[in-house]
């Protein structure tokens, strides 16, 4: 990216609302409901997944595929539960006003289907700053593929390398490598800083607030990643920071 982005392309589980672990409570539940004893730990590491590609991720290949429906059904009414309780990560909402102050079309790019998407609208409060939204039902594969930032860039009206996605997993940072867009990664969906690096996120932030509080420093205020004097002085930054590991904010892959 040689300037700056005009849209900034959104995740909305684990990275503007912390409901990550509720969908892996849910899917575990529902799972043994089916009779599969999965670990949760197994389960919130796909997370990020659409759920055809979750279960294929969680259960072996030669399983009863008639009953995945049901398990999806379960898993839908389970976390329906707590729609009403699902709290916008610190910061979500005030960075996406921030992105929309500073010019950029604001896209929303989510693996939920229609219902649990508006559920997730809702908790953020943020329409004011959205310009558009695709959901799983604008695609025919679910992350890790990368149709769903394929049909972003379609509703930004912009160029891949014109674009910036924000997301918290793997899977969100391996569909954007596909089509050649920058990666910011968050570490508020509980995946490492470590695992989103490699996977080639161009920098990571601890949560949508971190990322709001030096907006101008990312690669969403300067359209290219940080120098490596600017990593460098990241790094530092962080040396001081006690006992705090994420504190290391911005510092690229």
């Amino acid at each position: 990216m040689n300037g700056a982005p005009t849209a900034v392309l959104f995740d909305v589980d684990g990275t503007l609302v912390d409901s990550n672990y509720l969908h892996a409570v849910c899917w575990w539940d529902a799972l043994i409901q089916a009779g599969h004893d999965v670990p949760m730990a197994r389960i919130h590491r796909a997370i990020g997944m659409g759920s055809d590609q979750l279960l294929d991720a969680l259960l072996p290949p030669d399983r009863d595929r008639d009953a995945d429906d049901g398990i999806r059904a379960a898993h839908g009414a389970l976390y329906a539960t707590y729609w009403s309780r699902q709290r916008p990560l610190a910061g979500a909402p005030e960075l996406l006003r921030a992105c929309k102050d500073q010019g950029l079309r604001v896209v929303l790019a989510s693996s939920a289907d229609s219902r649990e998407f508006a559920a997730l609208r809702a908790a953020l409060n943020a329409d004011d700053a959205i310009d558009d939204v695709t959901s799983s039902g604008d695609v025919d594969r679910s992350k890790p593929a990368p149709d769903l930032v394929q049909v972003a860039l379609e509703k930004a009206r912009v160029r891949p390398e014109e674009a910036v996605f924000v997301g918290d997993t793997v899977w969100d940072v391996q569909a954007c490598n596909e089509v050649g867009v920058p990666c910011i990664g968050l570490l508020s969906g509980g995946i490492s800083r470590e695992e989103l690096r490699d996977a080639g996120a161009a920098e990571v932030y601890l949560g949508p607030g971190d990322l709001l509080e030096t907006l101008a420093d990312s690669i969403l205020g300067t359209g290219r990643l940080l120098s490596a004097r600017t990593a460098g002085a990241h790094v530092q930054r962080a040396a001081r920071a006690q006992g705090d590991p994420g504190r290391d904010r911005g510092v690229p892959a």
